[in-house]
């Protein structure tokens, strides 16, 4: 008779590894990287194939360690570095490996150009039948190369927003006194890592066919649930403490990337936009841009001395279909300006809600998530923390919640009751 592997249990197994050997910033971080590991094993089964993007100030903050442990366990790791685009391509088949990328900041950076495939690969592979399109002269005939693989990548600061719009992101930072960690060693360490993957991989490819028939209930929507999908739906399949942390990891990493992110300047430029109308139903040009430029870190400081100009003002908001016109004040004076109903519709549809409070602070990797110490969900996109009093109805916008779900709660063993209901949001991370 065979048994059954514990799928919790091998999760947890990886868990204590990887805080054996690196420090990462939250206990939800942690999550995120022991399910997005597994999730590798499994990748037929899968829609979307997310990135795990591992990225850091400066150097010494454990992203190649992070790595190294990742591509011990991962199934069929495939390492990148000084590796041709051609021969990546041709690398990935219908059960494609798992890509990792040491110093991926360098792609990006200024030999961008000459990675150019390479970056298309990345951004292509995320979803399942985009295909790269090539034509071969030795056989005269156009062929089509796959692109589907899941992705991790480490480097300094911040990658492409093409890149970490499709990922799951792990900000490092750097040991402080008194925090340490076991070193790891290759040849001593990395057996039982890989016999750990293939523990694995015994579970999930035996049951390959529930995985990709599985629809798991989602706290986020839109691009973000497309990458968290996999993740979650192997929580749900492994069981235990897994689902509700699986979810608490993707609202609290999607929360921390998009309070981190100012978006496009043209974004930037509505926020800013709506700032200085405050309450008053038009503004002069004259006004606006003076408001806009009293910024010395907005972005359009770029732009020159003195910043924005009328014209370059009305360039970036044409595309928001938002014009300039001849304006009347309350003195019944009147002068070339904006009216505020002409921003009514982007700010609705590109900006966060405008409330803000004060933020929360960030956890530890020995502390527990703030929802458990004040009943407040992660962060929805603006910085004020959210109290949950009901479930959130479907409006049709988003997948249908499965009532049999137990509800959120933070989870530290096996077993405990879920008290909080699961904040949908979006892409971007606004609810």
């Amino acid at each position: 008779m065979t048994t059954q592997p514990n799928g919790a249990g091998l999760l947890d197994q990886l868990h204590t590894a990887l805080t054996r050997y690196v420090i990462l910033p939250s206990p939800q971080a942690v999550d995120a990287v022991v399910l997005w590991t597994a999730a590798t094993h499994a990748q037929p089964a899968w829609a979307h194939a997310p990135r795990l993007v591992i990225r850091a100030p400066e150097k010494r903050c454990g992203k190649s360690r992070l790595l190294d442990v990742v591509e011990a366990v991962c199934y069929e790791p495939l390492i990148t570095v000084n590796a041709s685009p051609s021969a990546i391509y041709r690398s990935i088949t219908d059960d494609p490996p798992t890509m990792l990328v040491d110093e991926a900041d360098t792609i990006f950076g200024a030999e961008a150009a000459s990675n150019e495939d390479l970056r298309g690969l990345l951004n292509a592979g995320h979803q399942r039948n985009r295909p790269a399109i090539r034509f071969d002269a030795n056989t005269r005939k156009v062929e089509s190369i796959p692109t589907f693989a899941m992705a991790a990548l480490a480097g300094i600061g911040a990658m492409p927003d093409t890149i970490e719009d499709r990922a799951v992101i792990v900000r490092m930072r750097r040991r402080a006194p008194g925090e340490s960690v076991s070193p790891y060693r290759h040849r001593r360490d990395r057996p039982a890592l890989t016999h750990l993957g293939d523990q694995m991989t015994a579970w999930l490819r035996g049951d390959l066919n529930v995985l990709e028939r599985a629809e798991p209930e989602m706290p986020l929507e839109d691009r973000a649930a497309d990458t968290w999908e996999p993740l979650i739906a192997v929580a749900d399949h492994a069981g235990g403490s897994w689902p509700d942390r699986a979810r608490q990891a993707a609202v609290a990493l999607l929360a921390e990337a998009t309070d981190n992110d100012e978006g496009t300047i043209r974004t930037r430029l509505l926020v800013d936009c709506r700032t200085a109308f405050n309450d008053a139903q038009v503004i002069s040009t004259a006004d606006l841009l003076r408001q806009l430029n009293s910024d010395l870190e907005a972005p359009w400081r770029d732009y020159g001395p003195g910043g924005l100009s009328p014209a370059k003002l009305s360039k970036l908001l044409v595309e928001f279909e938002i014009r300039s016109a001849n304006v009347r004040f309350p003195d019944g004076s009147q002068a070339k300006g904006y009216r505020r109903a002409d921003f009514a519709d982007a700010w609705a549809r590109y900006c966060p809600p405008e409330s803000r409070a004060e933020e929360p602070s960030q956890p530890s990797q020995a502390s527990q998530p703030r929802s458990a110490r004040d009943g407040t969900t992660a962060r929805d996109g603006s910085s004020r923390p959210t109290q949950i009093t009901g479930p959130v109805p479907w409006d049709g916008t988003s997948r249908p919640s499965n009532p049999s779900r137990p509800s959120l709660t933070c989870i530290g063993t096996d077993g405990t009751a879920g008290t909080a209901t699961p904040r949908t949001i979006n892409s971007r991370g606004i609810a």
